[in-house]
């Protein structure tokens, strides 16, 4: 099945390499020519305008957008459902907020053009791996696209299926999650879970790098190997995971970590999840907490803790030490 990407950077011209891995043709476009140029060498029909690429879509046509959420999403959107005709489809595979979704949904359907919100989860080792594919849009359209996302997502990827399910795609890495904006917000709660476990694995290797303190009176103090710690817990240990892997990894490197600031910054899928459940009443303690630790970052001393400072020193004489 042919498909048209827009959008190659970091995942999407790795998405455009792993569909052709898989059999399917396609075309490409991106402002930055070099990036086309390298996918055709790999393989891929080159574009250097958008009306260059709706025209080298056999109809019906099927885009897979890839940039940043944003105007740029929503400018290429209406850029392509101005080309389009009814039966076409645009799949918008970034971080799009659902809500945007929903309306731009709407406003294709207008047109008979089927519009598709697909959270891709992946990043830079998708193309090996798979990504994790969390769809929303209209059946039909979805039911079109099978052989892509079936493309895309890791397949059989070793892990077994949980006892008592009937086998459906979710086991292959890709879902149907249901109408517009579906996708993105099943994505959105994912990103938001994905803060708050990174929070829990960044806390806990903090203490085991500052237990020395805790020794008893005359006892040898802890130093743990934290590259050492992160290891063994990959085997058997009921926390381990892929971020875990990768904070091994990271620590085998260095284990000062003497690369990074400790500036973390932030999506919007993390701020998106924290709105949708303060309108929803759900309590989402960890994972606002995990993104309010991401401001914190950011910050040499915020007003508050000077606020704080301030009221010890005056109630009670603490000064704050050097």
């Amino acid at each position: 099945m042919q498909l048209g990407i827009i959008g190659l950077g970091r995942m999407g011209g790795n998405m455009a390499r792993r569909v052709m891995r898989a059999g399917h043709p396609v075309v490409a476009y991106d402002l930055n020519q070099e990036a086309v140029a390298a996918l055709v060498a790999d393989g891929a029909s080159g574009s250097s305008s958008i009306d260059e690429f709706v025209r080298a879509l056999e109809p019906p046509r099927a885009a897979w957008v890839m940039v940043p959420a944003g105007e740029a999403t929503e400018g290429m959107v209406r850029a392509l459902a101005k080309r389009f005709a009814p039966g076409d489809i645009v799949i918008d595979g970034g971080n799009s907020h659902y809500k945007d979704d929903m309306r731009r949904a709407a406003a294709l359907e207008a047109k008979d053009v089927r519009y598709l919100d697909v959270g891709t989860s992946g990043g830079l080792w998708g193309l090996e791996r798979g990504y994790s594919l969390m769809i929303g849009g209209p059946t039909d359209a979805v039911a079109r696209l099978e052989p892509i996302f079936r493309a895309l997502a890791p397949g059989d990827d070793g892990v077994p299926p949980t006892p008592g399910r009937a086998v459906g795609t979710a086991e292959h890495g890709y879902l149907h999650c249901g109408p517009a904006g579906a996708g993105h917000f099943v994505k959105m709660v994912h990103n938001g879970i994905e803060y708050g476990l990174m929070q829990a694995y960044a806390e806990g290797f903090d203490l085991l790098r500052n237990a020395g303190v805790l020794r008893q009176a005359g006892g040898e103090p802890y130093a743990f190997d934290l590259a050492d710690v992160a290891e063994v817990w990959r085997h058997g240990s009921v926390v381990g995971s892929w971020l875990l892997d990768l904070t091994a990894m990271a620590l085998a490197e260095d284990g000062d970590l003497t690369r990074y600031s400790g500036a973390v910054q932030d999506s919007g899928e993390g701020r998106w999840t924290i709105e949708a459940a303060v309108e929803a009443a759900v309590p989402a303690d960890v994972l606002a907490a995990s993104l309010f630790a991401r401001f914190r970052s950011r910050q040499q001393h915020t007003f508050a803790e000077k606020i704080l400072s301030a009221m010890r020193e005056k109630f009670g004489g603490h000064r704050e030490q050097p």
